[in-house]
């Protein structure tokens, strides 16, 4: 007996979402495997060249199993204090930005969005300028009082405060208007660059220096006094967006489905935009402003995978990861012995990025 045409629909559709998620698990396995290596190759690699036995020593001697004296005490300080909080602050700056690009584009319903567009980036970087330009003034008696944690700290706050504007402006009869905090990201962007415009006029020859650096990113004041903070910050981000997955993909149907599903979405918005605020705003505040990792890799993610939040989100975070640790990489070894700000390497390769992605949905919409 021949199966009927419904069942032949239940078996193809059975068949492709059997063979999406066989997909997504080999991506999530590929994306890890690939961060761990770049958080290796980031300890390994560098001026002073550390070979794998060394390392094993020294990591294994962090719980007790190996005994790390076979290694000078300049490589094990190297590895300890200089490379190890590097590749870990590396590592999770990636996946935050990762999965908060695909959190934003689940949000917004658009696959172009990224974290930027709600301000977190450069409300956070306004506010790093202003203590650079300002420390040694108006802003003094903070820095006295903050010490080293004054410049990450100030700068998560800026992130934060921007993104509590923008998600006030967008409230209306208690709902979140996704349009109105679009347009609101877009105002307040502007406004900070105009902002960081005014400080770069005021700065001297020293702070423009510190201050461009900063706003193209780097992981160089990587030390586990500044890492571990922020890196409390970046996990309680990273696994509470994790947990959207579900809602998010409902949202890909439209509100009124998500709702009639049993999804409340404005908890949904309230939720996404205070973690992705959380996490950017931790990562913008020890490396300084990325672009273009939440633009690029959720939708390679996406691209591949489908548009399933369960293997989107987590497949963003490792594979943001991964791409943050190489392009480090590439910032260090490049121009040695000095260094390129980590932006720029990634602006490099998520702007050919997108003008692909551009020209590819021109050609898809029929416009080409």
């Amino acid at each position: 007996m021949e199966a009927s045409p419904p069942a032949l629909e239940a078996a193809s559709s059975a068949n492709l979402n059997t063979n999406r998620e066989r997909i997504g698990v080999l991506v999530l396995a590929g994306a890890a495997l690939l961060a761990m290596i770049g958080m290796a190759i980031g300890v390994l690699v560098g001026p002073l060249q550390i070979t794998l036995s060394e390392f094993s020593a020294v990591a294994l001697s962090w719980v007790g199993i190996g005994d790390a004296e076979s290694v000078s005490r300049v490589k094990t300080g190297v590895i300890e204090n200089i490379r190890a909080p590097r590749s870990v602050l590396g590592a999770l700056v990636g996946a935050s930005l990762g999965i908060a690009g695909a959190a934003m584009q689940g949000f917004f319903r658009n696959p172009l969005a990224d974290p930027g567009l709600i301000g977190v980036s450069t409300g956070g970087a306004l506010a790093a300028v202003a203590v650079i330009v300002l420390g040694g003034t108006l802003l003094s008696p903070i820095l006295v009082f903050l010490g080293a944690f004054a410049l990450p700290i100030i700068a998560f706050l800026g992130s934060l405060i921007t993104v509590a504007i923008i998600y006030r402006v967008s409230v209306f009869d208690g709902r979140v208007i996704v349009a109105t905090m679009l347009l609101a990201g877009v105002a307040a962007n502007a406004v900070a660059a105009s902002g960081i415009g005014y400080f770069t006029f005021l700065a001297d020859d020293a702070q423009l220096r510190d201050l461009t650096f900063w706003t193209l990113g780097s992981l160089g004041g990587a030390i586990w006094d500044r890492v571990l903070p922020a890196a409390l910050l970046m996990l309680i981000s990273i696994a509470g967006l994790l947990t959207l997955a579900r809602p998010l993909n409902c949202l890909l149907l439209g509100e009124a489905d998500a709702e009639t599903l049993g999804i409340d979405v404005e908890a949904t918005k309230r939720k996404a935009a205070f973690l992705t605020a959380l996490g950017v705003g931790a990562a913008t505040a020890v490396c300084g402003v990325i672009n273009f990792v939440g633009l690029v890799v959720p939708h390679v993610v996406r691209l591949i995978t489908g548009p399933d939040h369960r293997f989107v989100l987590p497949g963003s975070a490792l594979l943001g990861a991964a791409l943050v640790l190489f392009s480090d990489l590439v910032a260090r070894v490049s121009v040695a012995p000095a260094e390129l700000p980590l932006g720029v390497v990634t602006a490099a390769i998520g702007a050919p990025f997108f003008f692909w992605l551009l020209i590819r949905d021109k050609r898809t919409s029929g416009l080409g």
